[in-house]
């Protein structure tokens, strides 16, 4: 028997796409269950922070791939494919619809399509490169990538250091641009068919509009002191990839005294609005995706109608 096709539900942070994937789960009557693609939604313990869903959906509604590691540890998109590829023979043995959700773009391309072959990280390489920083910014670091891979530079924010000095790294290992290498696929991708639906409200301002709505509420719902007990464990800092998620970097700075709460929160919601622009970059940038906006009273049932025309 022909397993159903994979639908896959990508889009911006704030944009819609979990509620959309709850609408769809009471659509198919309970014969679907969740995977999330989302690389802050793996830590146990950042949970208001990360809008993971809370314990009664998650009681509901079947979840995968929450609170998977500590936030001290490190997760990759090649782990997530292979855990993800797992869990969806698991679900399609039980005979329900995978439903894949999130905004982590990586993870989507690694599992949809595979990974190039890179090179491995180099310790000494890292090491210089974070000593400059101290002494330059990442800023110059930036700059410095978009002489050498401009593609990259674009997608990546001015402090987005983790990516920032990857690319560096593979642009210095190799002699060849990451943007170049990413365009080599390693092995195979997901060979079934799969419903890629992109989900943002139809204007730049909506989407702002949720964003801080959401940043707001999450602060209502105790972020602050999230951050605080993750900060107070003294084995965490700012250069884990965990502790560089949109909201949790700033409200860390403010805990550390370098500015007030309210412009801790503003600088959250830029940072937010900030990365929500670099996926819809990345998502206009593939093919194969259906823009759907969440708004639309039936955008679920274009959904299955999709399923249903493949």
């Amino acid at each position: 028997m022909t397993p159903p096709p994979l639908i896959a539900i990508a889009g911006p942070t704030a944009a819609g796409k979990s509620a959309l994937a709850l609408q769809l789960f009471e659509r198919l009557e309970g014969r679907a269950e969740i995977v999330s693609v989302d690389s802050a939604q793996i830590y146990r313990g950042m949970d208001i922070g990360t809008a993971k869903p809370d314990v009664a959906t998650r009681a509901r509604v079947p979840h995968h791939l929450l609170d998977l590691i500590d936030p001290a540890e490190v997760y990759s998109a090649a782990r997530f494919a292979a855990d993800a590829r797992s869990l969806i023979g698991e679900i399609h043995a039980r005979g329900n619809q995978p439903i894949l959700v999130g905004g982590t773009m990586l993870y989507f391309r690694a599992l949809l399509h595979g990974l190039s072959e890179l090179p491995s990280a180099d310790a000494g390489f890292r090491e210089r490169t974070e000593a400059e920083a101290a002494q330059l910014g990442w800023g110059a670091l930036h700059a410095r990538l978009a002489e050498v891979d401009p593609e990259s530079a674009a997608r990546l924010h001015p402090n987005d250091a983790q990516r920032i000095q990857r690319a560096l790294e593979i642009h210095a290992l190799s002699g060849e641009s990451a943007s170049r290498q990413f365009l080599r696929p390693r092995g195979e991708g997901w060979t079934g068919v799969v419903i890629r639906v992109a989900v943002c409200p139809p204007d730049r301002p909506a989407l702002h509009q949720r964003i801080r709505e959401r940043f707001r509420i999450m602060m209502e719902q105790g972020f602050l002191g999230e951050v605080m007990r993750l900060r107070a464990r003294g084995d965490l800092h700012l250069q884990l990839p965990s502790m560089r998620a949109v909201g949790y970097r700033q409200l860390w700075r403010h805990l550390d005294g370098e500015y007030g709460l309210e412009q801790a929160i503003e600088m959250g919601m830029s940072a937010t609005r900030q990365y929500a622009k670099r996926q819809l970059t990345w998502l206009r940038g593939e093919s194969g995706w259906v823009w759907i906006d969440p708004t639309e009273p039936n955008a679920a049932g274009a959904v299955l109608n999709l399923v249903k025309s493949a």
